[in-house]
């Protein structure tokens, strides 16, 4: 069968991984995220070896242009992420490999993956959401990935913040109190000091569980989405799904009716390049 290559390129590793289509894997590796030159370069270097693929798919951080036909085609653009402003991922991985390549949002791959093989299989609508460094969010409307004029982001929502209550200013360097300056993983750490691994306070988790709620309330209110599978580190707290899905309920009170629900994912973290994956297929 052919082979083919996934990439979820994060802000601090790219999970690399080689496929035939199925949600197995036939070898994988982490690579730091370093400089644009060296983590592309490993990368380049792991398919040469586990390969030859065929096409590779790329679910990438960004902001990026996956326009087709754009001159920054398969470029990340505004990111913040340090020296990897402009950089052409998909063109040097193309070109190093000499394979067409698919690029997308590395959560648009995570929703691909999860409608294929995970918790969002036969959806038409829905939507997958990742809580950690920072948040972001991706998913399909009638059946096709969601774009747009560039691509969704979630993350940057803004959520109603009664400074009297959480005085935090918000830790986004655009937006400071938007929904990811308010509950992403950054943001719980710069406001207590801690990471989510280390708080403990119950009241902390509250105020987390409330400004996640705010979010996908409007989430649920715009793209009436029939799941919202949502995951990412921070969510790996013990209880906070629950309190999260109870506070969207109180929120709605019962206007919608049948309620959107709101699941963790299946494929947890190989979702993201097991999408990728996916992604190749249509290149």
């Amino acid at each position: 069968m052919s082979l083919l290559g996934g990439i979820e390129s994060g802000g601090s590793k790219w999970e690399c991984a080689v496929g035939t289509g199925g949600p197995g894997l036939r070898a994988a590796e982490t690579i730091p995220t370093t400089t644009p030159a060296e983590t592309i370069e490993r990368a380049v270097a792991f398919f040469e070896r586990e390969g030859p693929v065929e096409a590779v798919g790329i679910g990438s951080f960004g902001p990026l242009d996956r326009r087709p036909g754009s001159p920054t085609w398969g470029h990340v653009t505004t990111t913040p992420k340090p020296g990897w402003a402009g950089t052409d991922i998909a063109g040097e991985i193309g070109r190093g490999l000499s394979v067409p390549v698919a690029f997308d949002t590395d959560v648009n791959a995570a929703a691909l993956g999860e409608h294929r093989w995970g918790a969002a299989r036969g959806l038409d609508t829905f939507c997958y959401l990742t809580v950690g460094t920072g948040i972001g969010g991706g998913g399909m409307a009638g059946g096709k990935l969601l774009h747009g004029l560039l691509h969704p982001e979630f993350g940057h929502l803004r959520v109603p913040h009664d400074s009297t209550v959480d005085p935090f200013p918000g830790s986004c360097p655009y937006h400071g109190d938007c929904w990811e300056g308010l509950a992403s993983g950054t943001a719980l750490q710069a406001r207590w000091g801690m990471s989510a691994a280390e708080l403990q306070d119950e009241r902390a988790w509250g105020l987390q569980a409330r400004y996640l709620a705010l979010g996908l309330v409007a989430v649920i209110s715009v793209l009436s989405p029939e799941r919202i599978v949502i995951g990412g580190g921070v969510m790996q707290r013990r209880g906070l799904l629950a309190n999260v899905q109870r506070e969207v309920a109180a929120l709605l009170n019962g206007y919608l009716g049948e309620a959107t629900s709101i699941t963790p994912p299946e494929l947890g973290g190989r979702a993201g390049v097991l999408g990728a994956i996916a992604l190749a297929e249509s290149a």
